[in-house]
């Protein structure tokens, strides 16, 4: 689990309704990213201005789809418009 917490109620509100709609959010935190499910997001209510705790459970990242045997160069049945 990632653990982000923010002031900016613009992306709080982004993460609320990736919550609400079952969707991936992304974070930037410096130089790293992390996509994934939006768990939970807490207000502290003791912090003036206030901060929100945002919970991220990242995904596994996809692996890239290689091909079996590499594609052929030539179109199929090229011959066939000679």
């Amino acid at each position: 689990m990632f653990t982000y917490e923010t002031a900016d109620q613009k992306e709080v509100r982004r993460f609320r309704i990736a919550q609400f709609n079952g969707r991936m959010a992304t974070v930037k935190a410096g130089e790293s990213t992390v996509t994934g499910f939006v768990r939970s997001v807490l207000e502290q209510e003791s912090s003036m201005p206030p901060r929100w705790t945002i919970t991220i459970i990242p995904s596994a990242s996809k692996e890239e789809i290689k091909p079996l045997r590499p594609a052929s160069r030539a179109r199929p049945f090229a011959e066939d418009y000679f």
